[in-house]
C-alpha cells in the first residue's frame, strides 16, 4: 500500500465503505490517516458519579439503567439515558441522534468525557449534555483503560471501524517522508514524523499526544508559511517591477488639498505605502481598516504617486455602484489638477466603452476606476503602474492577477478591505502580503449607537425610525431572508418591505432591495437611495459592500441573531458616516445561548477588529479557511486560535528556511509532495 492509494487498497474498505468514505472528503490512504480524531476519551482518569460537582469536566463510566425518548418543540429527537457505576447516577442526553436509540440499551455500558450540570427540571440531580466524545461498550466489553481516539463518525462509519481501519493503516503503511529538516525539527524539539502519527491517532499517555499534536501542528502550519513566504519572494525578486521616484509636486499639491488631516494611522500608512512604491520589487500591501477608517484616501495618493512617476493607476471595486462612488470621490479631490479620470463598466454604452478604452490605450486617462471590466482581454494599458483592489475579500487571487498581469513590468499592488481580521489570521491567510492596519477613526466620526431590542419592542424601534426620517434622515432594515417560502418562518425582506410600506412608513418612499433582483434593478433602487430619493432601505445583505450614504443614521437589523459577528460589524458600516448621531438597533429573535452574546458584543463594542478576535474566539478558526486566497488547504489539526505560539515558530522557521539555497529548493520539493497540483496553482498566480 502507498500513500496516494486508493481507500479500496487498505485491508477492510470496501465499495460500500470506499463510497461512504468519500462523502466525508477521504479518497486517499494518506486523506485517511490525516483524519484526526476531534477528541479523546482518557478512560485512566474516570471519575466515579458520587465524586461530580457541576462546572466540571470529567470522564465517566456507568451502566445504562433506562433509556427515555421525546421530541422537543422543534420537532428534535432527544434521548436522555440514566447511567450508575454503585456510586451514584448521572443523566446523559443526546440531541437529534435517532440512530443510537437502538445501541443505548439497559445494561449497556458507556464511557463520556464532557461538562457536568444541573438536570433540567431534576430538582438538583446532575446531568451530562455537552458531551465531547462517548463510548457505547459492546456487550459484555470493558473500558480499556487508556485513551481512546473519537473520530467525527457517521451512522454507517462508527468509532469501532474507524480506530481498527487506522490501526490498519498505521500498520501497513510505508515508511512516511520527512518534510521538515533535521535542524529545524532539533530547534524546535520536534518528534519524527512516523511517531507523530502514531502518538496522534493512539496516544498510550497524555504527553505522548501533546508532542504529536505540536509537531503536526507546526508542520501544517510550517508548509502555508512556506508556501506563501515562496510567493512573497517570487513576487519581490523574480519580477520586475515599476520603482516610483519620492513624493514631488503633484502628490503634495493633492495631499495639501485634502479638506481634512489625516489621522496618525493614516500617515504611518501612507508612508509604508510611499517606501513600497520607491523599491525596486514590486508592492505586496494589504491596508486593513474598518468602514470609514480613511483607506480610499490612501488608495487616491498612492494613484496619484503612480501617476507622477509617469504611468497609469487603477482601482477595482466589487460593484458598479461602489465604483461610482470612488469615481466620483476621486474627481472631487483632484479638482484643480489635471489628473485625467476614467471610468470603465460593463453598464456603458457601446460608444462609450469604445472611446474609454481607446483611452487608455492611449494614454489618454492617468487614473481607471471600475469593476472588473478593467481585466477584460480588450482593455490594453498604455502603462499600467499601481493596481488597487478594493473589498479585498470579494476578489480571488486570480482576478487580482489578471489586472496585475495587464503592466509590461509587474505593477504594484494595493488590496484594500474593510473585514477586519485577527493577527494571526493575517499571517495565515495573507502571510504573502505586507500588511498595514489603520485602527482608529478620522476626528469627527462618532461610534454608532448600538441597541439590542427584543422582537416585542418593533413599534416602538419603527416609530422612532420614522420620527428620524421626519427629521431629515434616511434609513436601513436589513433582514435575513428575501421572501416567505425561504424557511424557518422569519419575517422575510419582502414581507417586512410590504407591511413598512403599507403600515406606518405609507407616506414615505421606501425601497426593497435583495439578490434576487436583476443588476439594473438593483442599482436603480441604491442609486435612489444614494440620491436621497427613497428614505427608507428595506434590504438583505446586498449592502454589505455598497454605498457611501452621509444622510442615513439609522439601521435595524430583523433577526438580527441569524447573523455573525463580522457581518453584523459589516452592515452597522453602512451607518455613522455623517455628522449625525447613527444608530443601529438588532431586533432578537430567539433567546440566550450564543447568538444572545453575539449580539451583546456588538452592544458594547465598536472596534472591528475587536469584534474579530472575538469573532475568532467564538466560532473557531475553521470557518476564516472556507476559501482561502493562496490556494493551500484548510487547516486540519492546527488551531490558531489555540496554537499562537506555534504559528509563531512555523513562520520564523519557514523564514529561516527560505533564507539558504539549499533549504529553499528543499522546501519547494515538499510543497510540491504534500499539494501537488494547487502549489503549482499558487506559483503561477
Amino acid at each position: 500500500m502507498e500513500w496516494g492509494d486508493a481507500l479500496e487498497r487498505v485491508k477492510g474498505i470496501g465499495p460500500k465503505k470506499g463510497a461512504a468514505l468519500r462523502r466525508l472528503g477521504l479518497s486517499t490512504a494518506y486523506d485517511l490517516l490525516t483524519y484526526y480524531p476531534r477528541a479523546y476519551i482518557d478512560q485512566s482518569r474516570r471519575t466515579p458519579l458520587a465524586e461530580l460537582h457541576a462546572g466540571e469536566e470529567v470522564t465517566v463510566t456507568g451502566r445504562i439503567l433506562n433509556l427515555n425518548e421525546r421530541k422537543s418543540g422543534r420537532g428534535m429527537t432527544v434521548l436522555t439515558v440514566m447511567i450508575g457505576d454503585g456510586t451514584g447516577y448521572l443523566l446523559l442526553t443526546w440531541f437529534n441522534q435517532p440512530f443510537l436509540k437502538k445501541k443505548l440499551l439497559p445494561g449497556r455500558d458507556v464511557v463520556a468525557t464532557g461538562k457536568v450540570g444541573y438536570a433540567y427540571g431534576g430538582q438538583g440531580g446532575l446531568a451530562m449534555s455537552q458531551m465531547q466524545a462517548f463510548e457505547i461498550l459492546a456487550e459484555g466489553a470493558e473500558a480499556s483503560g487508556g485513551i481512546l481516539p473519537v473520530y467525527p463518525a457517521t451512522e454507517s462509519l462508527n468509532q469501532t471501524f474507524f480506530r481498527k481501519i487506522l490501526r490498519q493503516v498505521l500498520a501497513d503503511g510505508p515508511a512516511l517522508p520527512e518534510v521538515i529538516s533535521e535542524m529545524i525539527c532539533r530547534r524546535y524539539r520536534l518528534i519524527e514524523r512516523g511517531k507523530a502519527f502514531r502518538q496522534v491517532h493512539f496516544p498510550a499517555v497524555p504527553e505522548d499526544l501533546a508532542a504529536a499534536r505540536k509537531r503536526l501542528a507546526f508542520e501544517e502550519l510550517y508548509l502555508i508559511q512556506c508556501g506563501l513566504l515562496l510567493l512573497k519572494r517570487r513576487s519581490q525578486q523574480a519580477e520586475k517591477g515599476v520603482r516610483h521616484l519620492v513624493n514631488s509636486r503633484l502628490v503634495a499639491a493633492v495631499y495639501e488639498g485634502l479638506p481634512f488631516r489625516l489621522t496618525a494611522d493614516q500617515e504611518q500608512v501612507w508612508r509604508e505605502i510611499a517606501l513600497d512604491m520607491e523599491k525596486n520589487e514590486p508592492m505586496r500591501r494589504l491596508v486593513q481598516g474598518d468602514v470609514g477608517s480613511g483607506k480610499t484616501v490612501l488608495a487616491l495618493l498612492a494613484l496619484v504617486k503612480t501617476v507622477e512617476n509617469g504611468y497609469q493607476g487603477a482601482l477595482m471595486a466589487p460593484t458598479e455602484i461602489l465604483a461610482r462612488q470612488h469615481y466620483e470621490t476621486f474627481a472631487s479631490l483632484l479638482q484643480g489638477t489635471k489628473v485625467r479620470l476614467a471610468f470603465l463598466s460593463g453598464r456603458l454604452t457601446p460608444k462609450q466603452h469604445r472611446e474609454t478604452l481607446a483611452q487608455i490605450a492611449a494614454h489618454e486617462a492617468d487614473i481607471i476606476v471600475g469593476t472588473q471590466a478593467l481585466i477584460q482581454d480588450k482593455v490594453v494599458y498604455a502603462s499600467l503602474g499601481l493596481v488597487v483592489t478594493d473589498e479585498q475579500h470579494r476578489f480571488g487571487i486570480a482576478q487580482r492577477s489578471e489586472l496585475a498581469k495587464k503592466g509590461a513590468a509587474t505593477p504594484d499592488m494595493l488590496v484594500m478591505t474593510a473585514t477586519p481580521i485577527p493577527r494571526t489570521m493575517t499571517l495565515t491567510v495573507y502571510g504573502d502580503l505586507d500588511v498595514s492596519r489603520i485602527e482608529t477613526l478620522p476626528p469627527g466620526r462618532q461610534p454608532v449607537r448600538t441597541f439590542v431590542r427584543d422582537a416585542s419592542r418593533r413599534p416602538l424601534i419603527y416609530d422612532f425610525v420614522r420620527r428620524e426620517i421626519l427629521a431629515g434622515r434616511q434609513a436601513y432594515v436589513v433582514c435575513p431572508l428575501i421572501e416567505d417560502k425561504d424557511a424557518m418562518a422569519l419575517p422575510s425582506a419582502e414581507k417586512i418591505f410590504a407591511e413598512l410600506s403599507a403600515g406606518i412608513f405609507r407616506d414615505i418612499p421606501c425601497g426593497l432591495v435583495h439578490g434576487r433582483l436583476k443588476g439594473k434593478e438593483k442599482e436603480s433602487v441604491m442609486q435612489s437611495f444614494y440620491a436621497g430619493d427613497t428614505k427608507l432601505l428595506v434590504a438583505t445583505t446586498v449592502i454589505e459592500v455598497g454605498v457611501n450614504v452621509p444622510n442615513a443614521t439609522i439601521m435595524v437589523v430583523e433577526n438580527a441573531d441569524r447573523f455573525g459577528l463580522a457581518q453584523l460589524h459589516q452592515l452597522r458600516g453602512r451607518i455613522g458616516r455623517g455628522e449625525h448621531q447613527s444608530y443601529c438597533v438588532l431586533v432578537a429573535g430567539g433567546k440566550g445561548g450564543s447568538a444572545a452574546e453575539r449580539l451583546a458584543v456588538m452592544e458594547r463594542t465598536s472596534s472591528g477588529f475587536a469584534l474579530a478576535e472575538e469573532d475568532l474566539r467564538q466560532r473557531g478558526p475553521g470557518q476564516f479557511f472556507g476559501s482561502l486566497q493562496h490556494g493551500l488547504g484548510d487547516l486540519k489539526i492546527a488551531n490558531v486560535l489555540r496554537d499562537t505560539d506555534i504559528l509563531l515558530m512555523a513562520r520564523r522557521a519557514a523564514a529561516e528556511t527560505l533564507a539558504e539555497p539549499e533549504e529553499r529548493r528543499a522546501g519547494r520539493e515538499v510543497l510540491r509532495l504534500q499539494y501537488k497540483r494547487r502549489f503549482d496553482k499558487i506559483n503561477e498566480a
